[in-house]
């Protein structure tokens, strides 16, 4: 049974951004009005899940000020990091809040509208590991891309310049049983270190979804966000 329960790992440091938005965790950055974390939230009620942990480090006191135990119809926990542990670290801490054996994990400072419960299905059927949902993007250099023969991806790429690929996109679906049997130590890169270390011998797959997709990483996809997301009521 598929238990509707996520992790947002939110412990971005949003240092790129500090000159235009101040001293914020990164998932904070005001965007009309409320901070960019509540638009992922507002993705998650969408689909009606119940539960979500905030895989939180620096600045957590604002996040758990602002939102606290519940957002909506949302039921809101935290996993607290006391020193960096990278994405990775961070989700292994934040599974232990998670009662399911299937979740999705979302990046805090991305906002991607996938058709999450197409996206789960397609995990279930695939009966892969670790399943990616994968943008397809033209002429970028930011992001690292994406090899998929059918929908199971083969090789990632390091970044360079690219006419047209597929870059993660920062939205999994996660069997833990899997993650927790192969994580390498309590500190370390959920991309670098554990999907790029794995995918030659586990089943990851790819979930292409050409919906909207936003990184607030740079001041500039920032001031996009400022254009283009609506007021949250």
């Amino acid at each position: 049974m598929f238990r509707r329960e996520a992790v947002i790992l939110a412990g971005g440091l949003g240092t790129r951004l500090r000159e235009t938005t101040g001293d914020h965790p990164k998932s904070m950055v005001p965007v009309n009005g409320v901070p960019f974390l509540a638009y992922i939230l507002e993705q998650l009620c969408k689909y009606r899940f119940a539960k979500v942990i905030l895989a939180v480090g620096f600045l957590h006191e604002e996040i758990i000020a602002f939102f606290g135990d519940k957002y909506k119809g949302l039921s809101l926990q935290y996993s607290i990091e006391k020193e960096p542990l990278g994405t990775g670290g961070a989700l292994l801490k934040a599974a232990g809040l998670i009662a399911a054996d299937t979740f999705l994990v979302f990046n805090g400072d991305t906002l991607y509208d996938v058709d999450l419960e197409d996206f789960r299905r397609s995990f279930q059927y695939s009966n892969a590991s670790l399943s990616i949902a994968l943008k397809p993007m033209k002429n970028f250099d930011r992001y690292g891309s994406v090899t998929l023969d059918e929908n199971r991806i083969v090789q990632f790429n390091e970044k360079r310049f690219c006419e047209d690929g597929l870059i993660n996109g920062g939205v999994y679906v996660i069997r833990k049983s899997w993650f927790l049997s192969i994580v390498p130590s309590e500190r370390f890169s959920l991309e670098k270190d554990l999907m790029e270390r794995n995918v030659a011998h586990d089943l990851i797959t790819g979930y292409i979804s050409d919906s909207y997709f936003i990184d607030i990483g740079v001041p500039e996809d920032y001031e996009r966000a400022l254009r283009e997301l609506p007021g949250i009521r």
